[in-house]
């Protein structure tokens, strides 16, 4: 086990969880894991590294800058990996104050903190610490039929989700020039993978195909998204803490552009193969075309050469090796789901203001 010891928030989520699970498994780091535990949250993704001695999980906010201050120095933590956020859309269009709560003030506490720790270290701790702020494409905005997000995009956020990440993008960069913060910014694009929470597209048309029940499609379902398996980010993210430039933003994606109803179909075709149902028949049939929802972008399409370029990594999965593996994870992980869905949270739709 390395001696390197991370502060990971939000690792109790889903790219979060899929990354604290990687490191510990693979032996890489220390994790000290973060997380509020809000519904997205749950400690059964943990599982495989609760007992882990690696492995220290708090209960806690970051938008509490004494506990993460407390944490940096008792756990002597050589660098932050900040996937604490709200994430979905249509939630942010229900309730936006969580967004502007959690990830707008919780990374300016975040930052705060780690701006005193930072002017505790000197050296060789303080030229290798690092603050990673793990952001979203939709900061962007949506692209016409044509072209991909660089890094030199401008920002342009469509929902309050958006608008909260692209101000959380800001203040590390205003950190990173005004404190001399050696942050780290990743844009990544549509994540999808094992432990994903099952408001969102893949999980969601998964478990309602798997149950023979309806599965909606936003308008025409011509929307055009670009797919990543998660733990191709994760090895993305850990190439970024290893050999990524302080102060620079780099794009992951995995080149790979798909309509909504593509990925719809396809999902259901795996399941018809893998798990067949006399009684639903092809569930292509269940696709149910339901009213769009506001300010839905239409297409995003991310340019990751940079990646490929400075850092040397690319996506290993194609969206179908990628797509399969996910479908297989659900149906062999349904006590899972169980757990992450035993509150609210039922399947239904949000976000029709």
């Amino acid at each position: 086990m390395s001696e390197k010891t991370l502060l990971v928030t939000g690792g109790a989520g889903f790219i979060g969880g899929n990354f604290v699970i990687d490191q510990i498994i693979g032996g890489k780091s220390k994790v000290v894991n973060l997380d509020l535990l809000t519904y997205a949250g749950n400690k059964a993704t943990l599982a495989p590294v609760m007992d882990n001695p690696a492995h220290t999980f708090i209960h806690g906010d970051i938008r509490d800058g004494e506990l993460v201050a407390s944490l940096l120095k008792k756990h002597d933590v050589s660098a932050i990996v900040n996937f604490a956020a709200e994430s979905h859309v249509d939630r942010s269009i229900e309730a936006p104050i969580d967004f502007i709560q959690t990830n707008i003030v919780g990374a300016f506490e975040l930052l705060e903190a780690a701006r005193a720790y930072l002017e505790g270290l000197s050296g060789p701790r303080r030229e290798a610490f690092r603050f990673l702020h793990v952001s979203t494409d939709e900061i962007f905005g949506s692209l016409g039929p044509t072209g991909k997000f660089t890094e030199t995009t401008p920002y342009a956020p469509n929902s309050p989700y958006s608008a909260s990440k692209a101000a959380s993008d800001h203040l590390v960069r205003a950190y990173v020039n005004t404190y001399g913060m050696p942050g780290i910014i990743t844009n990544c694009s549509n994540n999808y993978g094992p432990h994903q929470f099952p408001e969102k597209l893949i999980p969601l048309v998964i478990l309602k195909g798997l149950s023979g029940e309806p599965v909606p499609v936003y308008g025409d379902g011509k929307n055009i998204r670009d797919w990543l398996y998660v733990q191709d980010h994760c090895e993305a993210l850990e190439t970024v803490l290893e050999k990524g430039r302080p102060g620079q933003t780099y794009n992951v994606g995995g080149d790979t552009e798909k309509t909504n109803i593509e990925v719809v179909t396809q999902i259901l075709d795996i399941l018809d193969d893998l798990a067949p149902d006399s009684k639903i028949g092809k569930r292509a049939g269940l696709i149910t075309y339901v009213k769009d929802r506001p300010g839905h972008d239409h297409r995003y399409a991310i340019d990751a050469g940079k990646m490929q370029r400075e850092l040397g990594w690319r996506p290993k999965e194609t969206f179908e090796t990628g797509l399969r593996k996910t479908v297989r994870w659900y149906l062999e992980n349904l006590k899972w789901v169980d757990d992450v869905t035993s509150g609210k949270y039922h399947g239904e739709r949000l976000g029709l203001r």
